[in-house]
């Protein structure tokens, strides 16, 4: 069975010791039992939308979709939907549900960590408005509706804030604009400095890397941040622009160190190291930190 598991990710993590027990006393003495930390909880409930079939997994409910195909040992998904569990056409199901109980652990956990990234992500989501917060370059943009000024034909302007004062940016438009206006006006604004700032930062990396770029795309993947190609055509997810300057600079040497190492060898990252030596701390940082959503 063990042979059949597709180990991926968090199989190294050193196990917790559980804590000494407290010594007793006689007050603890004539105290009734605890009750069950497991007991005490409402059972979690993990149900993926195309779920076909479902396991108890220690005090949880796991719904869990469920595929067959062309392949040689059973793997397992965690995504913001849910679990899902591929298998080779020949196994058993009784062998699936066994692959899947003893995986528990790690499912469980990986289970709970993208629900809780989904929670920050749905708490950080902007609802556009007049006086709306949005980070931009790592810090607090105010919205401002302002339709007296055009702005020389850009439709916004970035107020400084002096004096520590949250920058402000105004927007073009009338104070009852819908919701989608106001969106699309910042986000407008926002891929203007997304262009603005990567150009610079890839004019300013790519000779320490002893590479040329040709072509910058603006990109809105739903699951990468950029990409290179051979030709030296760079694409770059222009809600970057929401991270501090750090990060940036990390994603934007990572794509032009793939114009020297096509892979994510020990090669390739030597060649971030050494332009952006925290390069480690900064994906960590890109990983953890919720993105607004939109």
């Amino acid at each position: 069975m063990r042979n059949l598991l597709q180990f991926t990710l968090d199989l190294f993590d050193a196990p917790v010791p559980p804590p000494a027990p407290p010594v007793p006393t006689p007050a603890d003495s004539a105290a009734p039992p605890a009750i069950p930390l497991a007991d005490a909880m409402s059972p979690a409930s993990f149900v993926h939308p195309r779920a076909t079939r479902e396991l108890t997994l220690g005090n949880a409910r796991v719904a869990y979709e469920f595929n067959r195909g062309k392949r040689r040992t059973i793997g397992f998904i965690v995504g913001a939907e849910g679990l899902t569990v591929r298998a080779p056409r020949w196994v058993p199901l009784r062998d699936v549900d066994a692959a899947v109980k003893e995986k528990a652990d790690w499912i469980l956990r990986k289970l709970a960590e993208t629900q809780q990234r989904h929670a920050k992500l749905e708490a950080a989501r902007i609802e556009w408005r007049d006086g709306v917060s949005f980070p931009f370059l790592g810090e607090p943009v105010v919205v401002q509706l302002d339709p007296r000024h055009g702005f020389e034909g850009v439709g916004a302007m970035l107020d400084a804030g002096a004096g520590g004062k949250t920058r402000v940016l105004r927007l073009a438009l009338a104070n009852n604009a819908a919701a989608t206006q106001i969106r699309d006006a910042a986000q407008a604004w926002l891929m203007r400095q997304a262009r603005r700032i990567f150009t610079e930062r890839l004019d300013h990396f790519a000779p320490r890397l002893g590479v040329t770029w040709h072509k910058l795309t603006l990109s809105n993947a739903s699951t990468r941040w950029g990409s290179a190609s051979v030709d030296g055509a760079i694409r770059l997810h222009w809600r970057l622009v929401h991270f501090r300057m750090p990060v940036i600079d990390y994603v934007v040497a990572h794509e032009l160190a793939h114009l020297r190492v096509m892979d994510h060898s020990p090669r390739f990252w030597e060649t971030v190291e050494s332009v952006v030596p925290d390069y480690g701390d900064l994906r960590q940082q890109l990983k953890d930190q919720p993105v607004p959503k939109w």
